[in-house]
Order: C-alpha cells, then structure tokens, then sequence
C-alpha cells in the first residue's frame, strides 16, 4: 500500500511539472521557481532510495525539466540564494556538469561562490582529489545551509582514497544531516564499505543494521548484500552472530534466503565447513523446507561437508541434484564437487606385482636317471673354492632357486652392470 501512494504521488507531480492540472483543466501554470523544482527531484530521489523504483522514470524526468529551467534563466532568478543552491544541488545530484559550467561563466555578479563551483567542477570532473582540503575547509562554513550534505558526501568522496578515516566523519556529518534521504542512503553504504576495508568489524555491523532497516529495497541495495555477505565470512569468529542475525531478521523471507545462500557459497568455497552448513541450514528454515529442501542450500552444505567424515552422505545428495536446478554459476561448482568427493571415497586399489615370474625348479634326478655324460663332467669340474658353492661367480651371494626375490635381485644387478659398461664404454657396439 505505501508503495502503491507513492507512485500516485509520483504520478501527480509529474503532471504539474508536465504543466497539466491533475483534473485535467487547460490552465496556463506559472513557471516554477528551480528551488521548487529541486524539492521535487530530492522527493523523488529519497522515494527511489526507499524502493519505490517505479519513481525512477520520474527522476530522469525531473532532471531534464530541471536542466531546461536552470539554462532559460534569467541572471534576477539567482538573486534568490534558493536557487543558487539548487543548481549546485542539482550539480551533485546527477545532474549534468555542463549545465554548472554554463552557469558559473554567466554569473557576472558573483552570485556563486567561486570556492564552492571550483571544487564542485574538478570533483565532476574526475579531480576532485585535488580540492581535499579545500573542501574540508568550507564545510563548517556551508554546516547550516541547504547544500551542507551533500559537500559532505562529496567530501568523503574524495577524502577515502587518502584518508579513510577522515572519510567516515563526513560520512556521518552527511547522513545525520539529510536522514532518510538518498545521502543518508550513500553514506551508510560507503561507511560499510569503508568500516569492512580497515578491519572495523563492529562499526561495519551497526552500519550494515541500519542500513538494512532503512534502504533495503534500495537499488543500490544489491551491493549492500555484497558487502554483508563479505563481512559476515571474512570475520566469522569474530563477530557477534546475535548482531548479524538481527541485520538479517529486519530482511523480508525472500532476501533472508538469498544472504543466507550466498553467505553458505562463499563459506563453502573459502572452506569455512561450520559457517556453511548453519547458512544453508538457515536459508532452509527461511523457505519452510525441510533438512536440505533447497537445491542450493543442498550443493552448499555438501560442499562444506566434502573435508569430513560426513564425505559420503554429502556425495549422495548431491548425486540427486540436477543441474538445471542451479543457476548457470552453481553448475561447474556441483561438477567440481562431485569429481572431488568421488576421489574422496574411491577405494584404493593394490599395487602390481612387479616380480618378474619364476620357473618351477626341475625335479632333482636319481643316479639310475642321469646320463654317463653327466656324471663324467661333474666329475670333472674343478673344485670350487673355499666358502663358495660350486658354478656361483665370485662375490656374489648363493641364491636359492626357489627364492623368486633372490632371483629378480640377481637379475637387478646383472643389468645395472650392463648398464654400467655402457656408462664406461665397455659395452659391445
């Protein structure tokens, strides 16, 4: 319902810009004064900030008009101080720089401060590292006006790269002094992002808390998400998980479920088993499913159970999953998974035997069975030495020849000693 209000306000104010009466009545409006017309846009900009995307077409809309009016101007129009500073809110609001330059070389009275448009144009134009100090500097003089917010923002813009400290105060001055405005919206998400880059895990929380209770469906939102995920798997342990159950309790159920699937993905891969499996427990119970209802949650927690004993019944529940469940990037990760878990629980197989194989030693003959011949030259042969059995070269050990270790050793040697002569020449060619 307060969205439905919402654009129909939204709708309402782009018929009177438009020049046509809501009724529908043919009257000739007075034009509207840029200090007015700015109002409008800031309307329209927090109610996008809030989530009423429907009021985006209507921003680009009031941007145009505001342009056009701005540049018909006539040099009296910015005798009033309102609308000087809706051009340079205009300036920092999206707006486009030229229409600053234009303004600023017709200012002839000096009706634009000079330290302010010096600073607003190197920032549009991509040096505004440059003015940090000037910048610094004319904030405590702007603190009250209008324009006081948005300098801020602007300053912590060009203050993080150098600074990050100094940032996150004008951060802060920014969003206590335009609450629940679009700056508001910037600030807290750039605080995070800020807070998460030097290691401030419990400041990073409490801006992550308020930035989800009041921007979530912002469209900027999605990189809020992106930070909240990071911060909640780059610090576990450190941090207070009754913090980050309540950043995740303000959340509707569809966005509950999609931070708690991304949190158990990058715990997953990071290798954070415990992490994991309590993220896709949780996106489990935030979609009413029961154990791993969830083909993601699924994937996830048997990821993370891939390192434990729990191995196998991970393989097997991924095994039920199809592909066309996941989203396309899940799909190499289940592939992955299950290649590894598959290695995990393979049996190992055993070793060939490498012993090369041995004949059966002959049968011992009888005297009555061997041959004269026989006899007569084992007779003949000569006396083998002492300690060394008859026919064995010298060195060598006696190897028995029911011994096939024995055997495939003898043979080792004989060819590293061919080996050897080759080595030394002595081979045959």
């Amino acid at each position: 319902m307060r969205r439905s209000r919402t654009s129909l306000r939204t709708g309402l104010l782009m018929l009177a810009l438009a020049g046509a009466s809501p009724v529908g009545a043919a009257q000739e409006e007075e034009r509207l004064p840029p200090y007015l017309m700015m109002r409008s846009l800031e309307y329209v900009q927090d109610l996008v900030a809030q989530g009423d995307h429907s009021a985006a077409e209507m921003q680009r809309f009031v941007l145009s008009r505001l342009d056009k009016r701005l540049r018909e101007a006539d040099g009296q129009t910015f005798d009033d101080p309102r609308n000087v500073d809706a051009a340079l809110i205009y300036a920092m609001s999206g707006g486009n720089p030229a229409t600053l330059d234009y303004l600023v070389a017709r200012d002839v009275d000096g009706r634009f401060d000079n330290r302010v448009t010096d600073v607003l144009r190197k920032y549009l134009g991509g040096k505004g590292v440059l003015m940090t100090g000037t910048i610094a500097d004319l904030l405590p003089i702007y603190k009250n006006s209008r324009i006081a917010p948005y300098l801020a923002l602007v300053a912590g813009n060009v203050t993080i790269a150098k600074d990050p400290a100094k940032a996150l105060q004008f951060y802060d001055w920014a969003r206590l002094t335009a609450p629940g405005t679009i700056v508001e919206e910037a600030a807290l998400r750039r605080s995070l992002s800020i807070a998460l880059e030097t290691g401030k895990t419990e400041p990073a929380m409490v801006y992550a808390n308020r930035y989800a209770r009041r921007f979530l469906y912002s469209p900027y939102a999605s990189q809020f998400v992106d930070l909240f995920v990071q911060l909640v798997v780059d610090h576990d342990g450190t941090l207070d998980q009754g913090a980050v159950l309540e950043t995740a309790g303000v959340m509707d159920p569809a966005r509950q479920r999609e931070v708690f699937l991304r949190i158990a993905r990058r715990a997953a891969i990071g290798g954070k088993v415990e992490l994991a499996r309590k993220a896709a427990d949780l996106a489990n119970q935030v979609s009413g499913l029961p154990g791993d209802g969830s083909p993601q949650a699924l994937l996830y927690g048997g990821v993370a159970r891939l390192p434990t004993q729990d191995v196998k019944s991970a393989l097997q529940a991924m095994s039920d999953l199809k592909p066309e469940q996941l989203p396309e990037a899940d799909r190499p990760l289940l592939d992955a998974a299950r290649a590894v878990a598959a290695e995990i629980v393979r049996l190992p197989t055993a070793p060939e035997n490498k012993l090369p194989a041995v004949a059966p030693p002959p049968q011992a003959e009888t005297n009555e069975q061997q041959s004269p011949l026989g006899a007569a030259a084992a007779n003949l042969a000569p006396p083998a030495p002492s300690g060394q059995p008859s026919g064995q070269p010298a060195g060598q050990k006696q190897v028995a020849a029911d011994d096939p270790l024995g055997s495939f050793v003898t043979d080792g040697r004989a060819k590293l000693q061919a080996i050897d002569k080759l080595l030394n020449g002595e081979g045959v060619n």
